[in-house]
């Protein structure tokens, strides 16, 4: 497993060794000693989730305020999605700064986002399936969220697609106002 660094030290990526043929192809997805040696820490997940979304559905930007944050380890196993992690981290030197990986079928990569960060995606092809492991389980009352298009922010998300929203993704917060309790 290639481990491979982002902008923001505390975002990698995990990039599988593929072994193929003409029969299809083998990978270890998950190795939960590569895992924890590479994060510097012990982890436990708890939770796995898994979504579909249609072309152009826009995903975010999500998270969970402390005590119930969630790390995530994410992969795209159907489709291609760009993600994003957000630093929502008070007093991080990297607060409100984003970095923003191609996650695909094809490249089999996955992110850690730790938690303490908000985290979105949008689908570039016609379906995308995505999974989530989680470090926490998910609190209603705990869950936050962050308007995708946030100025500050200034994520560069791809163009050329209608974006698709949930209602509550439309009306998420600034950075500036968003409460991080």
């Amino acid at each position: 497993m290639k481990v491979i660094k982002t902008d923001i030290p505390d975002v990698l990526i995990f990039e599988p060794k593929v072994f193929g043929d003409e029969r299809g192809f083998f990978m270890e997805s998950f190795n939960q000693r590569v895992f924890e040696e590479s994060i510097g820490r012990k982890v436990n997940f708890v939770q796995d989730n898994h979504s579909k979304s249609i072309k152009g559905v826009l995903r975010g930007l999500h998270f969970q305020a402390a005590p119930y944050a969630q790390g995530k380890l994410v992969r795209c196993v159907v489709g291609e999605v760009f993600d994003v992690a957000v630093d929502v981290r008070k007093g991080s030197e990297t607060f409100g700064q984003w970095v923003g990986v191609l996650l695909s079928a094809d490249n089999k990569r996955q992110l850690w986002i730790p938690e303490g960060f908000a985290h979105g995606f949008l689908t570039l092809s016609e379906t995308a399936e995505f999974f989530y492991k989680t470090t926490n389980y998910y609190h209603p009352d705990s869950d936050k969220g962050i308007i995708w298009s946030d100025k500050t922010i200034n994520i560069s998300w791809p163009e050329g697609y209608n974006y698709i929203l949930s209602e509550k993704d439309k009306v998420q917060p600034q950075l500036h106002s968003c409460n991080f309790d």
